[in-house]
């Protein structure tokens, strides 16, 4: 009566990539767990934050709240529309035209890279939208 243990040698062909692809795993999912703590945080500090005024439009201050919640997104690297449309949860139109007020005010920097999939879109914040952004939450 032989034994076959064969089945030993694909268990280590299996468990060697998984040990290494497990703390990858780990690390990514903490980070974004990070990432969503810091986005609902800042969401609550813009909707208790009413008492911010314009001097140059007069606007309510859900549209400012908003507009402050995509600039936040742009200062923490999300530069994609459909990065800061998912952490934001704004619909199309309505991030279109804060996106395109940032950019009205110098806020905002348009990128446009040529790739192997087409023309890639890259959105930036100016030193004068960080600023801005900074000052805002200080308060």
């Amino acid at each position: 009566m032989e034994h076959d243990f064969s089945w030993v040698y694909l268990l280590f062909f299996f468990l060697i990539p998984l040990a290494s692809m497990i703390p990858r795993m780990l690390r990514k999912r903490r980070k974004n767990q990070v990432a969503s703590q810091t986005i609902q945080k800042e969401r609550k500090k813009v909707q208790t934050n009413h008492n911010y005024s314009t001097k140059s439009h007069n606007m309510d201050s859900t549209e400012v709240s908003k507009k402050m919640l995509v600039l936040g997104n742009l200062v923490r690297d999300s530069n994609t529309f459909e990065k800061i449309q998912k952490n934001t949860t704004l619909g199309n139109k309505e991030l279109d035209s804060i996106l395109g007020d940032l950019e009205e005010n110098n806020m905002l920097k348009v990128h446009q890279k040529k790739g192997l999939l087409g023309i890639k879109i890259e959105l930036y914040p100016t030193d004068k939208g960080i600023q801005k952004y900074r000052t805002y939450f200080e308060r």
